[in-house]
Formats: structure tokens, sequence, C-alpha cells
């Protein structure tokens, strides 16, 4: 349909549901519905897109939306489409800009930890390197909205648990496919990162994004469980399979200049999370507002924003999955409080902030079309390229 922001698939906004009425929605598949309708925020009315994903059916999955590497990005709809997904919402905050570091460009790699098919694709950086609103107090990076392998969605952490073995020892890895390494380690990148430079990776302090970058760098690539080079430089370009980038910055440095061509280097690395026994089949970042049907102290109150959300009942088994939207008669959104209020009033017992603003887009695939609808208006007038996102799937 045409709008004030150009051509833009997806549903007229006209006759939505008084404030407080939830309408039925349509089911999009089995297991599967949408609907859309007001919420009255602070700020102005907003108007909120919802999914509701029936986990315990067994035609109906979620999963990671990406663009087949860490280091990119795409639109929801695209990734959607390239996925064969009934719907999607888009998902974590990301590395989107370097106007700090001249000459360093900007990754697209997202902010936390991410899991697609049950394959680890990266960790989460340093908290002071994160893009995106404030944290909630007692939140972190590591936070992660998950679905586990017995189709329960769950609010977890996960953390990396590396090592490094050497001639010279064994030392711990604390990064994996990030943007941002943290201050004095070692971290890996796989051919799961992309092509993108690693360089931003050394960009930055623990507390500090726009700190300078490191100067005190060195990367060594292994292949068959042999140093097979070595470099000053983090690097850039695609990384072959079976190949490990190893790069370090400052201590991390100084530690892997004591390798040698020929040595013999293993690492691994896993994401161990802090409250779940059940593998993650899927897990994606943002950070948490709602848990156990409470909200969680010290949530944003005075910032509206067009917000995206993902919430859960019914002990993992019943998906919220809500985008609002940013027409011009909607754009001041809900604060985060507002956020989690409104999850709540859904019937959510538990619910999770990702990225929003520009990045916030719902997509859903009508019955026999070959491709998706972008649902919602889009706040900067077009479809924004994201790190990643949550798609619904047919199973079965």
């Amino acid at each position: 349909m045409v709008t004030a922001f150009g051509v833009l698939a997806g549903a007229a906004l006209a006759g939505a549901a008084p404030a407080g009425a939830v309408p039925a929605g349509r089911r999009i598949s089995p297991g599967v519905t949408y609907r859309q309708f007001d919420v009255e925020a602070a700020a102005g009315p907003a108007h909120v897109h919802l999914l509701t994903v029936d986990l315990a059916d067994p035609h109906v999955r979620v999963d990671l939306l990406y663009p087949g590497v860490v280091a990119a990005r795409a639109t929801v709809a695209g990734m959607a489409d390239a996925a064969g997904a009934l719907a999607g919402v888009n998902g974590d905050f990301f590395n989107i800009t370097e106007t700090q570091h001249p000459g360093v460009e900007a990754t697209g790699a997202s902010v936390g930890p991410a899991i697609a098919d049950g394959q680890v694709l990266k960790a989460a950086v340093p908290g002071g390197q994160r893009f995106g609103p404030s944290l909630p107090p007692g939140t972190s990076t590591r936070d992660v909205f998950g679905v586990g392998t017995d189709r329960r969605a769950r609010l977890d952490r996960l953390s990396l648990a590396g090592t490094v073995h050497t001639p010279e020892g064994t030392f711990p890895l604390k990064g994996l496919n990030q943007y941002a390494l943290a201050e004095n380690s070692i971290g890996a990148f796989t051919s799961r990162w992309g092509s993108a430079s690693r360089m931003r990776a050394v960009c930055g302090t623990d507390t500090q994004r726009s700190a300078p970058c490191s100067t005190d760098t060195y990367a060594v690539k292994v292949r068959g469980g042999r140093v097979v080079s070595a470099s000053h430089a983090p690097g850039s370009g695609a990384i072959p399979a079976g190949t490990t980038v190893l790069v370090g910055r400052e201590e991390g440095a100084r530690q892997l200049r004591k390798l040698s061509v020929g040595d013999a280097v293993s690492v691994t690395h896993r994401l161990v999370a802090a409250s779940s026994g059940v593998p993650y089949a899927f897990a994606i970042g943002g950070f948490p507002v709602l848990r156990d049907g409470e909200e969680l102290s010290g949530l944003d109150d005075a910032t509206s924003a067009v917000r995206t959300a993902v919430g859960f009942n019914g002990g993992g088994r019943r998906l919220l999955i809500m985008a609002l939207d940013g027409a011009a008669a909607y754009r001041t959104g809900m604060t985060v409080k507002e956020e989690a209020d409104t999850m709540r009033s859904l019937g959510a017992s538990n619910a999770f902030n990702l990225d929003g603003g520009g990045s916030t887009e719902l997509v859903t695939r009508d019955d026999g079309a070959g491709a998706v609808t972008v649902r919602n208006h889009p706040s900067g007038g077009a479809e924004r390229p994201v790190a990643n996102g949550i798609g619904v799937f047919p199973a079965g």
C-alpha cells in the first residue's frame, strides 16, 4: 500500500480495536495467530502488532533469523523470505555505527549471544561495548530469550566458556565471533563470523565503547590444530571452515606472540546457561523486562520509543511477539516500563526487550503467498537491515 513513507507492504491501520480490547486475530498457520490493536500510552496511542505462537503445536517452531553469518545485516523480510519463515520480527541490538573510530567499519554483528538451529554462533560483547538503551539494574549483555530442545521458551544468561591450549600454556578464551573483545583477552573468529574486518574487535574498552582502538594486537590463524600464519593486525576476509583466527589485545596479544608457525594449538568453546539444563535450539540477545509476572526494577519510565518485545506464558509453551507501529500517528511509542506493563496485560509472565526504533519490523506470510508482508510501518520510513531476528517456521 502507499503510505506517507512511500510504498510499503502491510496491513492498513484503519479499524484498529479500541484501546484495552484485543481482537481475536486471524490464523496465519497452525499454532500462529496475528492481530493488531491500539494501546493507550503516556505519550499517546501506540499501535500494537502481535503474533501468538503455540509451541505445543507440533506444526510450528521458532528459530533465529540471520543473514548466514554473524557480521552482516539484512531486512527482516529478506531474512524471512530466504529462510521460508511464516512470520518474523527483528532481534538483538547490533554494531550499527563506528563514528568514534575513523577508518573502522561497523560490522553489523549483534550485541548478545546467538544460537541458531542448536549451533552456537557467537558470545556477548563486554557491557561497556553494547549498543542500545541503558540496561535495567542486574541485567547483562549475556541475557537471552531462548527456546530449548524441549520446545519451551525461557529467559536465561549464556556465558562463554573456552580455552586456548598452546605449548606455552592454557589461556582462557574471552570472545567468540564478537565485534568487541574484553581488554587483555584472546578471542576466536570462525567461518560463522563472515568476511568483515576484525579490527573493530580491538577498539574501545570494557567500560567505554568510544575509547581508541588498541595498538597492541596480534592474530594467529589455526588450521588442523597448528598455527599456519601470524599477523600484528586482526585482519579481514572470509575464514574457511575448519580454520580459527585467534585475535589478542594487550596481554592476550603478548601471549599469542609466543606462538610460531607449526605450533600445536587447540581451541574449545561453548555457551554455558545460568539456569537451564536443557540445550538451546535457539537463543537471541536483548534484556529482560518481566520475570515470573513481576517487572524488573529500574525500568525506564521516561523515554518513549517504538519497541519490539517477546514474551511467554504457559510454562514457556505460548509465545507473544510484539512490534509497535512506527507510522507518524503512533511514533511516540512506549517507555520500557509501559512495554512490560503491556506484555503482562496480554498474558505474558516473562518478557524480553529487543531492538526498537527504526529496527522494529514484524512480517507475516499469507497463505499461499510467495513472500512475506511487512505488517507495521518502520519508523525510519523503510526497512532497516538488522543483525538478526526471531523467525516462526512450519515444522513437521
